[in-house]
């Protein structure tokens, strides 16, 4: 695949920030994370206008949104806080000599990654690099690829898909509103980053680095609607009658990649992010900015279990992490959640194998419509972490698509797994 890098430019907001919110205080959660998390959204062509007044009027779009999600255009002052001077984010256009259809055919994560600004995609962040990057990548056939790499103390996947929507809904509006009628002032993000998990007198927790692994395999396995009911069908018992799509198919791929492992459940931690948004008490707005998860571990106390007891193991797990974390995490008493974060951690850089998963289903991606409509697939690239999946909905809403990364031999037995199910 040929590209061609046409511009580059940095965008910067449209109006200033004010002062008293220059200083934007990053979470005890915020801290701790390191790496850039990339998105890319697909559009088919659209005769309504050509790529090039597309591209000017995204720039313009995205210098209002800026305005209003201020802190993206800033750069990390220290370990703890973002320094909101409208720095601006980077911004660059290429040119494709090939056709959309060519990259949806057959989406190789070679090419996939090709499509991201400056091969950030979950790479550890520099701290004076700009907090996004954004890569406007136009197709010879007249479709286009927008993709975004933001920074992991910014936010997550919530945070970014929510300023991909916000940026879409303020660009169809410059189409039919006069530019100077859309005033987009800056505002205080009062649900975000420190004011909802403030660091106070908690000690800055390491930050997560991980190493990228030799001899590791990333790929992408489709769950298409029928293979999700057979697995619900199978998972389905007293305890859990309707299991979720979103469970079974954790359940599924946690089962079979420690098989492919040669370990066991017992020995094998399964870990999943939650969003902790609607499980806090009051519940928090989804449009909540920053880091509002954390990670739930389970350990089963058997060797071997059936689908559906691992879906109860993994839905009871999630009850008791939702019993404990949201109250400690919106309690005031700081010194037992720094005790209880250093065994947290210091735990998590003990264990030993375990698969890990974020889920981006459910989430609003399919609705990110920029005026030329809504995108025919929206996808990540392969994140390098060892054996962790993240798991995203396709176009139907029904479907499931599970970007796995395991060690290559493990990777050639769990496709095998994966072939006998599709027969």
């Amino acid at each position: 695949m040929e590209i061609e890098k046409v511009f580059r430019e940095t965008i910067k907001p449209s109006s200033p920030t004010p002062s008293h919110l220059r200083i934007y205080p990053l979470s005890f959660i915020d801290n701790i994370f390191v790496c850039n998390v990339p998105l890319l959204f697909f559009y088919n062509p659209n005769k309504s206008c050509d790529q090039n007044s597309k591209i000017s009027q995204l720039k313009r779009s995205l210098s209002h949104v800026l305005s209003k999600y201020y802190i993206f255009a800033g750069r990390l002052k220290n370990r703890i806080t973002i320094e909101c001077d409208e720095q601006g984010v980077s911004f660059l256009v290429t040119k494709i000599k090939n056709k959309l259809s060519d990259i949806l055919k057959h989406p190789e994560e070679k090419l996939l990654n090709s499509l991201f600004a400056d091969g950030l995609q979950w790479k550890d962040v520099d701290p004076s690099a700009a907090l996004v990057a954004i890569q406007i990548n136009c197709f010879e056939c007249g479709g286009m690829a927008i993709s975004i790499c933001m920074n992991h103390k910014c936010g997550d996947a919530s945070t970014l898909i929510n300023l991909m929507k916000e940026w879409a809904i303020i660009n169809k509006k410059l189409e039919e509103e006069n530019e100077k009628e859309l005033l987009i002032l800056p505002f205080p993000l009062h649900e975000g980053g420190g004011s909802i998990f403030p660091q106070k007198n908690l000690p800055i927790f390491p930050e997560s680095v991980h190493n990228r692994q030799k001899n590791m395999a990333c790929k992408r396995f489709v769950f298409q609607p029928s293979i999700i009911k057979f697995l619900k069908e199978l998972a389905s018992s007293s305890s859990v009658r309707y299991p979720s799509r979103v469970l079974v198919i954790k359940a599924w791929i946690y089962k079979h990649a420690i098989s492919s492992m040669g370990i066991n459940f017992k020995t094998s931690s399964f870990q999943m992010v939650v969003d902790l948004r609607k499980r806090m008490i009051p519940p928090l707005s989804e449009k909540c900015v920053g880091n509002i998860i954390w990670m739930s571990t389970m350990f089963a106390d058997k060797e071997e279990m059936e689908l559906k007891d691992v879906v109860c193991k993994i839905k009871e797990g999630l009850s008791e992490f939702c019993d404990v974390y949201p109250k400690l995490f919106g309690g005031n008493n700081f010194l037992l959640l720094s005790e209880f974060m250093n065994k947290t951690i210091n735990h998590k850089s003990k264990k030993k194998d375990g698969i890990g998963f974020s889920s981006w289903c459910n989430f609003p991606i399919y609705e990110v419509d920029f005026g030329w409509g809504k995108p025919t697939w929206v996808t990540t690239c392969g994140c390098p972490w060892k054996n962790f999946v993240i798991l995203m909905d396709r176009k139907d809403g029904n479907g499931i698509d599970a970007i796995v990364n395991l060690e290559e031999n493990h990777m050639t037995k769990f496709e095998q797994e994966y072939v006998k199910l599709l027969q």
